[in-house]
Parts: C-alpha cells; structure tokens; sequence
C-alpha cells in the first residue's frame, strides 16, 4: 500500500488516480498510523514551503514522515513535496523544510515564472531506479517558479533547461523527487509511478 500524505495542499486524488492506473493501491490520508505502516510513501504538494511546513507540524504529521524517511520504505516528494525534503527555501525569507537531504530551494530569476508547461528530462547516465525506461529528453510537465539546489550533485538524477540547468529528479537511497507532475504527464508519468510502485 501507498500512503499519500493529505496535508491540503496537492491535487491527491489525481495521484492516487494516476497510481492506481499503474496497479497499485494508494491511500489518502492524514493518518500517521497509515503513513508507519505503509509499503512507500509519497508527499505531494503545490504552493509554498512555509505554509506547507505550518500545515505538515499542525497536523502532527512531521515525525511519521522522518520516521517513514528513515525506515528506508520508499518515499517519493512530487513538486513541493520534493522541495519540502530539503533543509530550507529562499521563499519568503528562510523557512526551513524536513531536511532530509542537504541543499536549498531557490528561486528562478531573470525568468518569467512559474515555469508552466512541457519541458525535457536530461537523466544522468547514473540513472535512477524512478527513471528506469524513460527515454533521454522525455516531456514532462512542470508547474513551479523555485528549484532545490542539492549540496550533493550527486543525487541529481535528471536535470532541465530553464534558464539553467535546475535539478529536475533526485535518488538518494530510499528517497527520491520530481519537481515535475508525474500524475499530468502523461504515458511518461504513469511510467514513473509504475517504477515507483514496482521498487
């Protein structure tokens, strides 16, 4: 079972949608108990950090989700879900996120923002289990005006052309991120999500 953590700022039913297209069986839920026992995890989102962060300690859902990042399970941020895995943001002065890996969120400058729309994947020839069948410059769809800015290059599993270079997919053991949608992506998406699935 996949848990989808509901902290009420993501479009849940279209992951779990998408995830249960791919065979899996994925549950919405702001349950920490649901979270512990799941098989893998995905933290979806769309807006900013800090209110995310407001949202995610109310809800008391902060230490089920180190816990579940730190069991090893599978976990997978989408959009803001993948921002908010990393120590903090520019966005709005500093807030910090669940630190779970090292590295910021910044925003994109000299550019019209959000980013919204198709753009290409450039997946590392180190690859990523999560990319496992995608094809080199895929489309994927993008909606989002920050990118994470890993401290560790090396986890950096594609990356796409913005203006510069950004971070596109992370793996970094048990964790993994897109700040693309997979569930708006169509075949490549569901593609994605199969994979994720299969781990």
């Amino acid at each position: 079972m996949i848990a989808i953590i509901d902290y009420g700022m993501g479009n849940l039913r279209s992951v779990q949608k998408a995830l249960e297209k791919v065979g899996a069986t994925a549950r919405i839920t702001q349950d920490t108990t649901v979270i512990r026992s799941a098989d893998k995890v995905v933290l979806p989102g769309v807006g900013a950090m800090q209110p995310a962060m407001e949202k995610l300690a109310a809800l008391g859902l902060i230490p089920a989700i180190k816990e579940a990042i730190a069991s090893e399970k599978p976990f997978l941020g989408i959009c803001l879900g993948f921002q908010l895995l990393f120590e903090r943001s520019s966005e709005g002065g500093s807030t910090s996120g669940l630190g779970a890996l090292k590295g910021s969120v910044e925003r994109f400058s000299s550019l019209k923002i959000p980013q919204i729309g198709w753009n290409q994947l450039k997946i590392k020839k180190n690859g990523s289990p999560l990319l496992k069948g995608i094809e080199q410059m895929s489309h994927v769809y993008f909606c989002h005006s920050y990118f994470v800015l890993p401290s560790d290059p090396g986890i950096i599993a594609a990356t796409t052309q913005y203006g510069i270079d950004f971070a596109s997919s992370i793996a970094a053991g048990n964790l993994f991120g897109v700040q693309f949608h997979p569930e708006k992506s169509q075949t490549v998406g569901l593609r994605i999500l199969k994979n994720f699935h299969e781990l």
